[in-house]
């Protein structure tokens, strides 16, 4: 994976976000894909189970917008950043988060391992 690749599979993770539908979220991962939403709790195991995930709750489009970039790259290992930034809507504030991805590839390119690190920006 070279830097072009990863920011253009990041720009797809973000228009899978963006489409609320399945298979472009399908498309994002192999099917053993190990996903963590948080670095410590229990992954998410299949490209399956983590376009179910990615559906349980959706964003309702145009509450929020994000932009990620690869920061690293090793091989098939990538570290990327960004912010995922939400309007404010009722009963929620508007707020931005700071976001690591800890992501690896596989030969074809889809995503094998993802877990998210972020942070809500205070001031």
């Amino acid at each position: 994976m070279n830097r072009s690749d990863v920011q253009a599979w990041l720009d797809r993770y973000v228009e899978a976000w963006r489409a609320n539908e399945r298979e472009p979220i399908l498309a994002l991962f192999s099917d053993d894909v190990v996903y963590r939403f948080h670095p410590f709790g229990d992954p998410v195991i299949g490209s399956a189970a983590t376009a179910d995930a990615w559906l349980e709750n959706p964003d309702d489009p145009g509450t929020w917008d994000a932009h990620y970039e690869p920061w690293a790259i090793d091989g098939q290992r990538a570290v990327a950043v960004g912010t995922s930034h939400y309007l404010a809507t009722p009963g929620r504030e508007e707020r931005t988060y700071h976001n690591v991805y800890l992501i690896e590839f596989d030969g074809p390119g889809r995503c094998s391992a993802f877990t998210e690190l972020y942070m809500r920006e205070t001031t």
